[in-house]
């Protein structure tokens, strides 16, 4: 299959670009042994904004540690909720009350950084917020359950499918508005769910039919098995080219009908680029922003966490904190058509916790 421009070609360039730069920005001499001596003895909270028991808090709770180990003056970092709105809670929060000294860590919904763009959550400016790097450049889908009778894309245009949400910002929400809006499939969208864990529940109970825009990972960490025994399936995945792991389930951007739809789509998938972003606040200081990228890039490359991550079936692929920064730059500086169209499209709802 021919490669199609999009994100994923620049982000991939940027993150090569970012890592020949990481020696020369790293901390080194006086400034590492200032950023050391900050960090020595502290508690660093890292707060991630998915329901307990999710890939979010699984992918917080192995990583952590590791993110210790590498960082100057070993500090102890602490894992806390704050699921909200699809991950707009804490981008607001570390935008307005929380300390500007990088002793606060988030891992957030992708595509909460591109709610103001879209049209919610106006309270933030994710081109302040500093980004540290994302752990991997996963592919969400549409998994159906087995009994739903939704296991073709054709299925998605031609049947009703019932799905949970967590809220606006959520690509839970803004996946299956978008389908709805630009390809006329018949998703019927539950809001109000608390994550995951409670969605796969009423999956199990018959209540939902299934769970569209959460990667593969995610349902693999929560229901091991169900996408290899086939108690789900998987009609669409968002994603500008197939991913190794669905190699055979159509992308909704080889979907779009038109040039336009198409660069829509390269826009609101800009999130997949981005999966499981961490960040910090604004105005952290340059050398210990540096040193965050740097023992984030360590630790996500440390043969110890790689293994953890094997046998929690936890998808790895790191994305660099400035190209994180330019992928966000390069959507909010989109045409504003194609803005305007991806807006309407993606109709943030509002509500809900993740």
């Amino acid at each position: 299959m021919a490669r199609t421009p999009g994100f994923r070609r620049s982000a991939a360039a940027a993150g090569f670009a970012s890592l020949a730069a990481l020696a020369f920005w790293a901390p080194s001499g006086a400034r590492a042994n200032e950023v050391a001596d900050f960090y020595r003895g502290k508690q660093i909270y890292f707060m991630q904004s998915g329901g307990e028991g999710g890939g979010y808090s699984t992918y917080a709770q192995t990583f952590a540690p590791f993110l210790a180990k590498h960082l100057p003056g070993q500090p102890r970092v602490v894992v806390q909720s704050m699921p909200g709105a699809g991950g707009i809670r804490l981008l607001q929060h570390f935008a307005g009350k929380a300390p500007r000294d990088g002793t606060y860590l988030g891992m957030v919904q992708s595509g909460a950084a591109f709610a103001p763009l879209l049209g919610a959550a106006k309270t933030f400016d994710p081109l302040t917020i500093a980004w540290i790097g994302a752990m991997s450049r996963v592919a969400a889908v549409c998994a159906a359950w087995n009994t739903s009778g939704i296991v073709t894309w054709n299925d998605l245009l031609t049947k009703e499918y019932i799905v949970g949400s967590s809220g606006a910002g959520s690509l839970t929400e803004t996946q299956p508005a978008l389908l709805n809006k630009l390809y006329g499939t018949r998703i019927k969208i539950v809001t109000g769910y608390t994550g995951a864990h409670d969605i796969y529940l009423a999956m199990e109970r018959g209540e939902l039919h299934g769970r569209c825009g959460s990667g593969i990972s995610s349902i693999e960490i929560s229901r091991p098995g169900w996408v290899r025994d086939g108690k789900v399936n998987v009609p669409v995945q968002f994603a500008v080219e197939r991913s190794k792991a669905l190699p055979n389930v159509p992308t909704a951007y080889e979907l779009a009908k038109d040039e336009r739809t198409r660069m829509v789509m390269r826009l609101v998938l800009a999130p997949v680029e981005m999966n499981r972003p961490i960040l910090t606040t604004p105005d952290v200081p340059p050398a210990r922003l540096a040193a965050l990228r740097a023992a984030f890039h360590a630790a996500i490359n440390d043969p110890e966490f790689l293994e953890q991550a094997k046998r929690q079936r936890l998808e790895i692929e790191e994305n660099p904190g400035d190209a994180i920064a330019r992928i966000i730059a390069d959507a909010y500086a989109m045409p504003a058509d194609i803005i305007a169209t991806a807006k309407e499209a993606m109709s943030f709802a509002g509500g809900g916790k993740d």
